[in-house]
């Protein structure tokens, strides 16, 4: 494929990723407006959130395999078919029930999208700079997901009532799915003369989906409650189960093999611990703009463009760093910046500003982003073969997946609970909740910091001669 038509197919991908990432955090806004609309419960309406969070956690490994198995474009093609057709349902939704369950195959859609787009990067940009340029792309695209979900949020529900922001996605998987024959290769399918793991793909499918309700549900009823500690101890024996399964099977889903590479194992940590840090940060640093400084919805999205604009030059600026500095020194100095930051934004006060209290640390962390989020997803592909791309985009996604749903349980739940400790003012007992939050926030970054030091990259080839891949020489100029 010529370099303008890869260019071009990068650009859907890279819109791809935007849009699934935008529908994490469209809903956050929205969501008061459809539990007033329809009616529906506190409980019921987390939900509405967190049913997209559970499929999509859950069947990224599932459909990253599936990728590798059955081609690549037509999983991406599916899963845009699925997401727009829940995506109406949504939008036609008179209940609970029926919104909840648009939001799960929405999880499915996106999942199945997603695991494709990442392997479909691999496929098309061999290692080297072009990749690491092209993975930035898609983490600027991400970050910018991120960021509009929660403008459009306000003012699609502000302007056109919540069904607007269902409808928007029913737009945009169509837009998405017309130009796939002219930009996308068809692929190869891999898995016509193999066996499929049925018993592999049910434990890791159900398991991770009962570990992501674990983990989302122990943000509404805590980590000691009843379904949180049955669904997680459930979640643990299918996981254990499924890594049984996978040491007897002739065609294994995912092979252990694969699990044993220590470069791949250890960058999917980092990639877990910088989700963890760095996406609550984006519903937190809202909240306290709304919560606590009286912005409206729109304009609280509106104040985390600067970030996205600083995501966006960085990352154009990725490959170069690396080329110039080493992929682990990128990376370390990438996990800093976001201790600093997560560290810095901890200092907020009840009477602060958006200029003095929010842009500066929230301008270092865009700096962040993008080098620690591109230089994991190098460093977990390193090693990768051209049919395990659908594979390794699986597990980088699942724990970037992971994360995020772990980090901003975990980081709602420790300013849930400073709030309700403080007899403070409301303002106040606000304020001290987000920075605790944020201080919290920088551990993970911390600890990433420190397994960015145990990193080893893959031997570098043997030398080759000048007809050889530019694959295996981009290898050998990663430090």
């Amino acid at each position: 494929m010529a370099g303008a038509d890869r260019r071009r197919a990068l650009a859907l991908l890279a819109c791809t990723q935007f849009v699934l990432i935008l529908d994490t955090s469209i809903i956050n806004v929205a969501a008061p407006s459809i539990g007033e609309s329809l009616d529906i419960s506190p409980a019921a309406l987390s939900w509405v959130a967190n049913a997209y969070l559970v499929s999509f956690g859950g069947l990224l490994l599932l459909s990253g395999r599936a990728a590798d198995l059955l081609g690549q474009r037509r999983v991406f093609v599916a899963g845009l078919g699925v997401l727009a057709a829940a995506s109406l349902l949504g939008a036609l939704s008179d209940g609970a029930a029926l919104l909840i369950t648009a939001r799960a195959v929405q999880g499915v859609g996106a999942a199945m999208a997603a695991a494709a787009a990442f392997a479909l990067i691999l496929t098309l940009f061999e290692d080297g700079p072009e990749r690491h340029r092209a993975l930035g792309v898609f983490a600027a695209m991400a970050g910018a997901g991120g960021a509009a979900g929660t403008v459009l949020g306000g003012v699609l529900t502000s302007w056109l009532g919540w069904e607007s922001t269902f409808a928007l996605n029913v737009v945009a998987g169509i837009a998405l799915v017309l130009p796939v024959p002219r930009l996308l290769p068809p692929g190869t399918p891999g898995g016509r003369e193999r066996g499929f793991d049925l018993p592999g793909a049910v434990a890791v499918t159900t398991g991770l989906g009962l570990l992501a309700y674990a983990v989302v549900n122990a943000g509404e009823a805590g980590w000691s409650s009843t379904p949180t500690l049955a669904t997680g101890a459930a979640a643990v024996v299918l996981l254990a189960a499924f890594v049984l399964v996978e040491r007897e099977v002739a065609h294994p889903l995912v092979p252990l093999a694969v699990l044993r590479r220590p470069t791949l194992r250890l960058a999917n940590i980092l990639a877990a611990l910088w989700q963890m840090s760095l996406f609550p940060m984006f519903f937190l640093v809202s909240l306290y703009l709304q919560a606590v400084l009286g912005y409206e919805p729109v304009l609280g999205g509106l104040a985390l463009l600067p970030l996205c604009l600083v995501v966006i030059t960085v990352a154009s600026t990725a490959d170069r760093l690396i080329g110039r500095f080493g992929l682990r020194a990128v990376m370390g100095a990438g996990f800093v910046l976001v201790a600093v930051g997560m560290a810095w934004q901890s200092l907020l006060s009840a009477d602060g500003s958006f200029v003095a209290d929010v842009l500066p640390p929230s301008l270092l962390l865009g700096v962040a982003l993008p080098l620690v989020s591109i230089t994991t997803n190098v460093a977990a592909t390193l090693d990768t073969r051209e049919e395990e791309a659908g594979l390794a985009s699986g597990l980088v996604n699942t724990s970037l997946q992971f994360g995020s749903v772990l980090g901003l349980a975990v980081l709602s739940g420790v300013a849930a609970a400073r709030t309700d400790a403080s007899s403070a003012a409301r303002d106040v007992a606000l304020t001290d909740g987000f920075s605790t939050a944020f201080l919290v926030g920088a551990v993970p970054a911390l600890v990433a910091l420190l397994l960015t030091l145990r990193l080893r990259l893959p031997a570098p080839d043997a030398p080759a001669p000048p007809e050889a891949s530019t694959a295996a020489e981009h290898r050998r100029a990663v430090p």
